[in-house]
């Protein structure tokens, strides 16, 4: 017997000092809850005596006496020893609710402490009781898992340590899903220690629940309750059962939004004020000695109408992590709802305990569900809330967090006593010791990092004994060691710091001091450089999504996880009846797994899904929409079968086939199967195989042969016995769950195979089905025998052929008769002869089916060549697979392979003799729509694979230009070409004649390798230049070049276009004319002489010269042909000629520039200048215009507004002097003197006018603005 030590009791347990009292603590309260059956105790056991008592007593007492002795005369060092596993604990397989428990016997001295770890993290069943239970009892350790999950599988490691050392063992838990009901098919979960019947007073407990609670909904701000009504027999008045709420799987306590209520016979759970935190899983157990009842049901909750239409949902879940003394990161998820338009983000408002005025803590809205909140008062308590905003409006605020205190984690353990009403709390601290400056703080680093903020994390000095330290944070942009301070007035007490404000995009270090009244300390260690903006990416959208039948008012949602999703949250689920195009939630709170159950659905209509995943980054976007399925119940006949048994319609596969073994020997089995008839919704992702032992004729139980799915359609079964019979059965699983098992196989004998020929081969596949011929492929027996296998025959017959009328064929398999339907079957061969035959294929018509496609080769513009195939029958999950040789080309160095809708082609990098071979193309998920090409040295492109081959060994380089010659400035030549892609190693040789030219005085030579481009410039063409010029190329092995033919009159004719560039140049050096001297006379008698002359500088003088003679001629043909009819008047002169003419001329000249003019007016009516175009005046001010008036006679003048003639007044004055000067004034100018003024002159020779617009602004308006 092992002495009952402390220390041996704390191994046994495997608890440590604190779960130890935790655990009595439990046991107290236990102890004191059996005391209601204290009444049922005093009439079922026997009061012992006094004297029987006192005896037992003193025998107990002397045996401890006798232990102790007989233990002190042992040696003890004889009796330790290291941990040892005697039984090991065992891995299991189980279906989703159910219950497994782990056990093992572990031996050892000193006894040794066990603790159970889940994939190396530690188990604590005093944390999650409801899930985990671990009991230990006489060297036998257990691990209970209650109402297992997908969660739940993982490797489980058991651990038991003593003095000696520690030891360790293994077992694999793996969860299926389960496609029944689960309630009536799968056990109940272990009792707990106190659920065993009361066998010591006689009574077992029945308990029975009735009006059961089902499928719940309601909207936020409802009240909710449901419960059930409770039959528990016998009935005892002093009795009562153990009342157990949880959500999703977590016990709940009452509190001020969930009150439990239990009326003796009825359990009754309501729910107030309902949020969508309370959406979930609701299960209601019942406890009584004998055991407990549960029963589970669905809440969902829906959002409230928003305020505002279009507003978002609230966001939910808001928590409150690394509370600090003025820091705290609050965290919340998103809604499922955005009201129809992007949430733009979120803001977090805080509100003090005991206060009702809310604060909003950040300005503007952020997008990551994540925020620091700063600046809070240390020791007083908060709550916090989120709302989100879209451009529609603001959503309605979240359910508050939990309050959490402003202090250092060290010392919420001595806290004080809160205030009643602020919810302050109260900290002692130590008594400060003054004048130390504080040292360096340590493991400085960033922690948290997105483009709106960054948040640091450090931990204080080590020094102790000086005052409370505060911090400074400093920070400078990588790459410099300019150091700013970010909290330049008041330092921080908490060891975190939250920087906004930083530059999304660059790079910045951070460091940290710490100060007190003493100063300040030196700078900790700067921080790696961190680059502001999101680290944590939304994840990607997930993958197909498959409903399955489920009720006649739901449907069960499967999916396939996002990939590469860090921090996942869950995923929101979305419904649409089919044809309409509106979205509504299936949940509102986030689901972790991938499938859920979708209710509230329409019975009869056609529903499609879609899912996105949620993180604190974002919400992804959407997966691709569901097919279409009618809500109805998920169980009917399958179509096209009127005798067939009925089954689900659900998407996991039907069972696999056709089970045989391709090898045995002592103690393993290869089996290999067919694949299902009907792979479900999705493509099946493995199988599990299952073995029993059949001993005289009677199957024994079914055991798991893996653990994990296997992908082929062969599995080797091991740790068989020898010489013993065995079935198997295959299940096949898909993202759906795990389908229904097989038929048991046929009874095979586990023994040694010895014969010297092949075993027969396997998984037989039929593509390219054609009236008259089909391709059959294989796989090679396991159990080769003796020797290699050599070879293969092929058989054939027909379906309803006898067994006599196999014969054999080629691998290509010609000559059928269209129509007919055929087997087939494979027997390897090798040296000793030829071996058992494969199962034989099912039947396979010979047939074109419509819409049947060949491999068709293509060769583009560019010489590309490829292989295209064509389906017309594909559906959502089909997929193109090609192969070479008829093995499939997953990712081929050789080529590239492109689909596009329903085409898909094989593309030849650098076609060789290399890719010779058979190119079949199969297409997964249709009827068998396949096909091949053969490309062999006969084939009718083998010429352009000839072609590539060359130009591997010849390689040329690519020209984007040939060889060309161009003039420039100065009458320079320029010769060029462009290489499409040319290295660095690249080289060009210039020829002329023959000969090879250098970079000198005549020849300019420039070689850009970036762009290709080569030049060669030469200053002027000579006689001597006539000739043939070549650019060569060579880069590697590549080479080419390029020649340009000048001789001839091409030569002569760029010659001389040369030499007249470069005298033009040499012209235009000094001033030249741009446009030559011309004239023109205008229909008002005006003569304009005009040129245009470039590179004019200061000392430039304008000469010109007598025109006049030629130019008058001109103008007196305009003068006369505007003169009146010839008239005589006598005088006393004598008789007088005269005549009117309508112009008189004057000459005058001007040098505007580099233009020259020279200009004739006539003496008619003209308003020289002096008005504006537009006039600004403010309201009350006087305004007076003058312009200058020209013509002989004297003009008329007359002023028009608005196009009417106006007249002089004390408002208006307009004075016209000296036949020259006009004015124009208006006294004390206000709003309506706005509008359009002209002036108009007139005399014999002709009219003009001019205009100009008057704009009034009273003072308070923006001048300039038109009234």
């Amino acid at each position: 017997m092992l002495h009952n030590s402390p220390l041996s009791h704390e191994f046994q347990s495997g608890l440590s000092d604190t779960e130890e009292a935790r655990a009595k603590e439990s046991a107290g309260y236990l102890a004191r809850r059996d005391l209601f059956a204290s009444g049922v105790e005093s009439e079922h056991i026997e009061h012992k005596s006094h004297r029987t008592v006192m005896r037992e007593s003193a025998e107990r007492i002397s045996l401890s006496k006798r232990n102790e002795e007989y233990h002190k005369r042992l040696n003890e060092d004889s009796l330790m020893h290291i941990p040892e596993f005697v039984i090991k604990p065992r891995s299991h397989t189980v279906w989703e609710k159910q219950c497994v428990r782990l056990h093992c016997t572990i031996s050892g001295w000193p006894e040794p402490r066990v603790v159970w770890y889940k994939n190396n993290v530690s188990i604590d069943p005093m944390a999650t009781p409801e899930k985990y239970k671990v009991e230990s009892s006489y060297s036998v350790h257990s691990l209970e898992i209650n109402k297992c999950d997908f969660d739940d599988t993982a490797q489980y490691r058991v651990s038991a340590m003593n003095s000696k050392g520690e030891t360790s063992a293994f077992a694999s838990v793996v969860v299926k899903r389960f496609k029944g009901e689960i309630d009536e098919f799968l056990p109940s979960p272990r009792l707990r220690k106190y659920f065993t019947p009361c066998l010591e007073y006689g009574v077992t407990f029945e308990t029975h629940l009735v009006e059961k609670f089902g499928v719940s909904f309601g909207r936020e701000g409802e009240t909710l309750s449901f419960g059930c009504s409770v039959i528990i027999y016998p009935s005892l008045q002093r009795f009562q059962p153990e009342i157990e709420w949880y959500r999703d799987d977590k016990l709940l306590v009452p509190s001020k939004w969930v009150q439990m209520h239990w009326s003796g016979d009825r359990a009754t759970l309501t729910l107030s004020h309902l949020n969508k935190e309370d959406e979930g899983l609701y299960t209601l157990r019942v406890i009584t000695k004998s055991g407990f009842e549960t029963h589970s049901a669905y809440v969902f909750v829906r959002d409230a109408d928003a305020e505002v239409a279009g507003a978002p949902g609230a966001p939910l879940d808001v928590h409150s992590l690394d509370a600090n003394k003025d820091y705290v990161i609050v965290t919340w998820k998103q809604p499922a709802v955005d009201g129809g338009s992007p949430i733009l983000g979120y803001f977090v408002d805080r509100c003090e305990v005991g206060m009702t005025h809310w604060a909003q803590c950040n300005d503007t809205p952020v997008k990551f569900a994540r925020f620091p909140v700063t600046g809070l008062v240390e020791g007083r308590s908060y709550v916090f809330r989120v709302r989100a905003v879209n451009k529609a409006g603001m959503s309605h605020p979240s359910r508050v967090s939990e309050p959490v205190a402003a202090m250092d984690p060290a010392d919420r353990t001595r806290k004080g006593p809160s205030a009643p009403w602020t919810g302050q709390i109260i900290v002692t601290e130590e008594e400060p010791v003054e004048g130390v400056v504080p040292g360096r703080p340590c493991d400085l680093s960033v922690i948290e990092a997105t483009k709106n903020y960054v948040v640091l994390s450090w931990k204080p000095p080590g020094e102790k004994g000086h005052e409370g330290v505060m911090y400074y944070v400093e920070k400078c942009v990588s790459g410099t060691d300019s150091w700013q301070r970010v909290n330049t007035e008041i330092p921080v007490k908490s060891p975190r710091f939250a920087l906004f404000d930083l530059a999304e995009g660059k790079s910045y270090r951070f460091r940290v001091r710490c100060c007190n009244s003493a100063g300040v300390g030196e700078p900790s260690e700067p921080t790696e450089a961190t680059t502001v903006g999101d680290k944590l990416d939304i994840p990607s959208a997930p993958g197909r999504v498959v409903p399955t039948r489920n009720t006649d008012t739901s449907v069960v949602v499967s999916w396939e996880a996002s990939r590469d999703a860090k921090e996942l949250v869950g995923y929101y689920i979305e419904s649409n009846i089919a044809g309409s195009n509106t979205w509504e939630p299936c949940n509102n709170k986030p689901v972790k797994g991938t499938r859920f159950i979708c209710h509230g659905l329409t019975t009869d209509e056609s529903y499609v899904f879609r899912v996105r995943a949620v993180n604190a980054a974002g919400i992804s976007e959407f997966s691709q929409e569901s097919e279409a399925i009618k809500v109805k119940a998920a169980i009917s006949k399958p179509p096209n079968s009127s005798s067939a048994p009925c089954i689900p319609p659900r998407a996991s596969p039907t069972p696999p086939y056709g089970i045989t073994v391709l090898e045995c020997v002592r103690d393993s089995m290869v089996l290999a199967w067919k694949q299902p008839t009907f792979i479900g919704g999705a493509d099946i992702t493995g199988y599990f195989v299952d073995y029993r032992e059949v001993i005289g004729g009677v199957p024994g139980k079914w055991h798991e042969a893996n653990i994990k799915s296997v992908s082929e359609r062969a599995y080797r079964v091991s740790k068989l016995k020898e010489n013993m019979l065995y079935q198997f059965q295959v299940r096949a699983a898909n993202m759906a769950g795990v389908g229904i098992p097989s038929l048991p196989s046929e009874t095979f004998k586990c023994e040694e195979w010895t014969i010297a020929v092949p075993g027969p081969p396997h998984d037989l596949q039929v593509q390219e089905v054609r009236k008259d011929s089909l391709v059959l492929l294989w796989k090679p027996p396991v159990y080769q025998g003796r020797d290699p296998v050599n070879g293969y025959y092929i058989d054939i017959k027909e379906a309803e052929a006898d067994f006599e009328m196999w014969r054999g064929v080629n691998e290509k398999i010609k000559d059928l008769k269209m129509g007919e339907s055929y087997v087939f079957r494979v027997r390897a061969q090798n040296k000793a002869g030829v071996g058992k035959a494969s199962d034989s294929t099912e039947p396979v018509e010979a047939v074109t089916k419509p819409g049947t496609a060949e491999i068709v080769v293509n060769v583009d513009d560019d010489g590309v060549i490829s292989l295209n195939f064509e389906c017309s029958n594909l559906t959502a999950d089909s997929k193109f697979v090609w192969s070479k040789n008829y093995v499939e080309m997953t990712e081929p160095e050789r080529m590239t392979l492109e689909t596009k809708g329903s085409k898909s082609k094989a593309i030849f990098k650098t076609p060789s003799e290399e890719d010779l071979g058979i190119y079949s193309c199969f297409v997964t998920h249709t009827d068998g729509a396949s096909a091949s090409y053969t490309l062999s040295e006969e084939s009718e492109f083998i010429d352009l694979f000839h072609f590539y081959i060359h130009d591997h060994k010849f390689p040329i380089i690519p020209l984007k230009t040939e060889l060309a010659v161009e003039l420039l400035e100065k009458g320079r030549v320029r010769f060029w070409l462009q290489a499409e892609k040319i290295s660095a190693n690249g080289k060009a040789e210039y020829v002329f004649n023959d000969n090879v030219v250098h970079q000198g005085e005549k020849y300019k030579m420039n070689f850009d390798k970036n762009t290709g481009i080569i030049e060669m410039f030469m200053e002027s063409l000579g006689k001597e230049d006539e000739g043939t010029f070549t650019f060569q190329l060579q880069d590697g092995k590549a080479t080419n070049q390029s020649s340009l033919v000048l001789i001839g009159d091409v030569f002569k004719q760029l010659q001389k276009e040369s030499e007249f560039q470069k005298k033009e140049w040499i012209r235009k050096q000094g001033p030249h004319f741009v446009e030559y001297l011309g004239y023109e006379v205008t229909p008002e008698c005006c003569v304009r002489l005009k040129c245009k002359v470039a590179n004019m500088k200061k000392d430039s003088v304008a000469l010109w010269y007598n025109l006049m003679p030629y130019l008058m001629n001109q103008v007196f043909s305009v003068i006369a042909n505007s003169s009146t009819p010839l008239k005589i008047q006598s005088t006393e002169e004598g008789i007088r000629l005269y005549t009117f003419v309508t112009f008189a001329a004057f000459v005058s000249s001007a040098d505007t520039g580099n233009r020259l003019i020279l200009m004739f007016f006539i003496d008619r009516a003209r308003v020289a200048g002096g008005l504006p175009d537009v006039v600004t005046i403010q309201e009350g001010k006087c305004l007076n215009l003058t312009c200058n008036i020209w013509g002989e006679p004297i003009p008329e003048v007359t002023w028009l507004k608005n196009e009417r003639e106006m007249v002089s007044n004390d408002h208006y004055i307009l004075k016209f002097e000296s036949g020259k000067f006009a004015s124009f004034t208006i006294t004390s100018v206000s709003t309506s003197d706005s509008g359009k003024y002209s002036i108009l002159v007139k005399n014999k020779y002709g009219t003009e006018s001019g205009d100009f617009t008057v704009s009034v602004f009273i003072p308070d308006e923006e001048p300039g603005k038109k009234k």
